[in-house]
């Protein structure tokens, strides 16, 4: 059995407009790189080498309840030494938690000689991302993170997911602008209640979006990927969200929706060039904004969380 493991992590994007908590995607153009150290003992340590903040206290960082629930499901008690290399922004709304709770785990799982299914370490992740999104636990950042693909959860209780591969046109812009949305405040906004029309609304774009996808119709996926429920909400952390997104159609864009929580967005095409064309527009629209932006073009992450030595 080995005793040091490194792994990457790719970006997600979660919710793909009607899909609240329950579809997202991986993307391979980001992600975290994190080492863990097996050895005899108790505790976790977390070095942190990359240039951003994380919690000051273990207990607060979103790996420990999953490593916690890993090894008390194993019946083991180990030190575990982690250290981090390459991170994605916190806050960014690409699964930057998520990709450290699923890391975590996966590193973890390879480490006590690969014991656990993909589902039972989803599940352990989960309770990782409780901590971000202040006790909701979610699977729409953390399933894709680590299996890969597109996933919809279909139930929490029991819980139930299946994968769904990328259409082979399917592409993405990502602009994250320099501002940050905690998970936490964003889901705070969203109504307790919601009306009868808006629901059958984002029933029916559920259910075209995922058929969008296993067929292949990127029409259907574009027209499909809309939120009438949490979206209203959500767009006023980002800076002009309707002149962007009227931007971005014209231009020829299939779909505009927030990723995840915000405060990145993401507009979806067919081609790479179209991609690259979408980034510049999103870059231009938050610089008149006063705001730094990053853009980059997104493919699909079909492997998921994996190791790389």
């Amino acid at each position: 059995m080995v005793n040091q493991v490194t792994v990457f992590v790719p970006a997600s994007i979660a919710n793909l407009g009607c899909g609240f908590d329950i579809m997202g995607m991986a993307v391979e153009s980001a992600g975290d790189i994190l080492s863990m150290e097996m050895s005899d003992g108790d505790g976790i340590e977390i070095i942190n080498r990359t240039d951003y903040d994380i919690p000051a206290s273990v207990e607060d960082n979103v790996m420990t309840p999953s490593i916690r629930a890993m090894l008390a499901a194993a019946g083991v008690r180990k030190h575990l030494k982690i250290t981090l290399m390459c991170k994605i922004m916190p806050g960014s709304g690409i699964g930057s938690s998520a990709a450290s709770a699923a890391g975590a785990v996966v590193a973890l799982n390879t480490l006590l000689g690969n014991r656990f299914s993909e589902k039972e370490m989803i599940e352990f992740a989960m309770e990782g991302e409780a901590i971000s999104s202040g006790g909701a636990r979610h699977a729409d950042n953390v399933a894709p993170a680590i299996i890969g693909g597109i996933v919809l959860i279909c139930s929490y209780s029991p819980f139930e997911y299946i994968r769904i591969p990328f259409p082979a046109t399917f592409c993405a812009a990502i602009a994250h602008p320099r501002i940050t949305v905690k998970t936490s405040e964003s889901r705070a906004v969203l109504p307790k209640e919601i009306p009868l029309k808006g629901a059958i609304l984002q029933w029916a774009n559920v259910g075209g979006l995922v058929a969008g996808f296993m067929n292949g119709d990127m029409g259907l996926v574009g027209r499909s990927m809309r939120d009438v429920i949490v979206e209203p909400y959500r767009k006023q952390f980002i800076p002009g969200f309707d002149e962007l997104r009227e931007r971005l159609f014209e231009a020829g864009a299939r779909a505009f929706n927030i990723s995840g929580s915000g405060p990145s967005v993401f507009a979806l095409c067919d081609n790479v060039k179209k991609a690259e064309e979408l980034c510049i527009i999103m870059s231009e629209h938050f610089q008149s904004k006063g705001i730094d932006a990053d853009a980059l073009v997104a493919l699909g992450d079909n492997r998921g969380a994996r190791v790389i030595f």
